[in-house]
């Protein structure tokens, strides 16, 4: 023992004092970088030579810049450009995004006819595009409006003053553009999560919706950065068009240089504007990027632009007359309407839910190439019933369960709710498959509650939970919202309604998808094992939610690996194994009595 530590023993308060004393005369030396301090200052030398050179050669005529800066011909060039860039950049995005969604499109002629699109204006050079489109005057003489491939013409007008140079050079910008943002949006979409789409179908929200509040939200994420270089690309390749003689910005400078000869100070003053211009589109982007963030990470700080949203939607409501529902919270979301005693009181709100259905599963299979996934299953289950399917990994649980709600097609036989299917219309012996948007309408029977939440992560909980009942015309969006409240507070996130799901723990997301399949009061809950996503210490709080939903009266089919939980709340286990139903029958046979050698050798490994 050293001899500080002994007085430390002998007298610990007087030492610890001393010790302190002298901890507090302490000095801290920073550690020496010698590399980075001769790194800054070869910086420093070399932006003085810069600046010594660019400022302090007369040659560089900044006279002449500062003359013809800010000169009427520079600035009609200047808003040329502008109005160029913002219409190609505008059409062209919009056109793009009409490409983008035709390339996903089922349909092959529609795919092909937009990589065609892609292929041909991505490969013309702008300068070659805006000639050929300034002189179509030399192959079609006129434009017509009538009736194709018949002759007959409403009315027709001389190519060339149809297409101007200003016509041109819009085309030109807005094709070129249209090509190269048609394949950034496409990896936008594609960039979202696969779970996302089957999240929003099993909701039974129309393609439409899916695309502009599901999709496209969470693609812009993607989509943005590279639309931005693109869009600067546009701005600077805005020059091209002075081979139409269009007095744009380069055009006009060099008007000018070629008049008074000041050829440096003339092309200074065009860069500088397009450093500006550059300058301010760069500062948008951190703005919208930051904007369609929102829910991406657990940060919840705000960005200016959500501030500028904010105070504009302030100025607006202040000019319109005052509703009582125009309110707006502190987060710039609707007020919500205080909850109904009989939704959010001692009632438990799925208990007045309409009865559970009866499914009905005939003769089902389902293969994936030479897999045959379900071979030849045949179940029922009673209205209100709880079903749990067990069985290992691959054995086809999750497949059948998918094909309850028509997520994924069969291949032979059909499953009916309460009589009526959900893919398909019966003519006698003949069925008919539905077209989407009718599948997606009878979905609204049937929840489903994914492995993984699949959760909309750019909307808040509260909204998770509105979104499919007012698409689909179930509810108010004030209704909605009172349900959804109620719900939430039943699953105990009552707290939790503006959160962004990625704010949440497990446990509370699993419970936030419950609640919004519970949002379209479906005849059918569907499990997807919920909690194999999960901590150990977590898989509790969700097994309590389904448990006490297992005695509202909603059919309920579970896959899950939860051998005790499905003891204590199935009224049916089902065992499958590659692809067949071996063993059915309530939890006590099952479970302790297998009959099955299969079902035995299964359960001895997981008990």
């Amino acid at each position: 023992m050293n001899e500080a530590a002994k007085v430390a023993v002998q007298a610990p308060g007087s030492v610890q004092g001393e010790l302190q004393r002298d901890r507090n005369r302490y000095h801290v030396v920073p550690a020496k970088h010698r590399a980075r301090t001769a790194g800054a200052a070869v910086a420093a030398i070399l932006i003085a030579l810069v600046l010594d050179s660019v400022l302090g050669n007369p040659r560089w005529g900044w006279g002449v810049f500062a003359e013809w800066f800010l000169s009427e011909p520079v600035l009609s060039g200047l808003g040329r450009t502008l109005l160029l860039t913002a219409l190609g950049a505008s059409i062209g995005f919009a056109l793009g995004m009409l490409i983008a969604l035709a390339r996903v499109s089922r349909s092959s002629l529609l795919a092909g006819s937009a990589w065609v699109f892609v292929w041909l204006f991505r490969s013309i050079p702008l300068i070659v595009l805006l000639l050929i489109l300034n002189n179509l005057g030399y192959l079609y003489e006129t434009i017509s409006i009538g009736i194709p491939f018949t002759g007959i013409a409403f009315a027709h007008w001389p190519t060339i003053e149809v297409i101007s140079p200003f016509c041109a050079a819009v085309l030109g910008l807005t094709l070129n553009h249209a090509a190269f943002s048609a394949e950034v949006i496409r990896g936008g979409i594609l960039s979202v999560d696969q779970g996302q789409l089957e999240a929003a179908a099993a909701l039974g929200l129309p393609r439409l919706r899916q695309a502009r509040r599901i999709v496209l939200p969470q693609a812009m994420r993607a989509i943005v950065p590279t639309a931005f270089n693109d869009l600067i690309s546009l701005t600077k390749g805005s020059a091209m068009v002075y081979v139409l003689a269009m007095p744009e910005l380069f055009y006009t400078v060099q008007i000018i240089y070629r008049r008074n000869l000041e050829v440096i100070p003339l092309l200074m003053v065009a860069t500088v504007w397009y450093l500006i211009i550059l300058t301010v589109l760069s500062a948008i982007q951190v703005y919208v990027e930051r904007y369609f963030s929102r829910g991406a990470t657990r940060s919840t700080t705000s960005s200016p632009f959500d501030d500028l949203i904010k105070a504009l939607a302030g100025f607006v409501l202040r000019r319109r007359p005052r509703r009582r529902e125009t309110a707006l919270s502190g987060d710039s979301r609707p007020a919500v309407a205080p909850i109904d005693s009989e939704i959010a009181g001692d009632a438990n709100p799925w208990i007045d839910q309409r009865a559970g259905g009866e499914v009905v599963i005939h003769n089902v299979s389902k293969s994936f190439g030479t897999l045959k996934v379900l071979d030849n299953v045949s179940l029922t289950m009673r209205p209100g019933s709880v079903t749990v399917i067990l069985g290992q990994s691959g054995s086809g649980k999750s497949t059948l369960l998918r094909t309850i709600n028509h997520l994924e097609r069969v291949d032979d036989g059909f499953i009916d709710i309460d009589g009526e299917l959900i893919g398909y219309r019966r003519e006698g012996m003949t069925l008919h498959e539905l077209k989407e948007r009718d599948v997606l309408r009878r979905r609204g029977d049937v929840g489903m509650v994914f492995q993984n939440f699949n959760l909309f992560p750019h909307l808040s909980v509260l909204d998770n939970l509105v979104e499919a009942p007012v698409a689909l015309g179930r509810l108010p969006r004030k209704e909605a919202e009172r349900l959804a409240q109620g719900l939430l507070a039943r699953v105990g996130l009552a707290d939790k309604a503006h959160a962004w799901p990625r704010q949440l723990s497990g446990g509370q997301q699993q419970r936030v998808a419950i609640a919004r399949a519970l949002a379209l009061r479906p005849k059918v809950l569907l499990f997807d094992e919920p909690t194999s996503a999960l901590d150990p210490e977590l898989v509790n709080e969700v097994l309590d939610v389904i448990e006490e939903l297992a005695r509202s009266g909603t059919t309920m089919v579970i896959v899950t690996h939860e051998i005790g939980f499905a003891r204590e709340v199935a009224d049916t286990i089902v065992f499958m194994d590659r692809g067949r139903v071996i063993e059915v029958g309530p939890p006590a046979s099952v479970l302790n009595e297998p009959q099955h050698s299969r079902t035995r050798e299964f359960l001895s490994r997981v008990l």
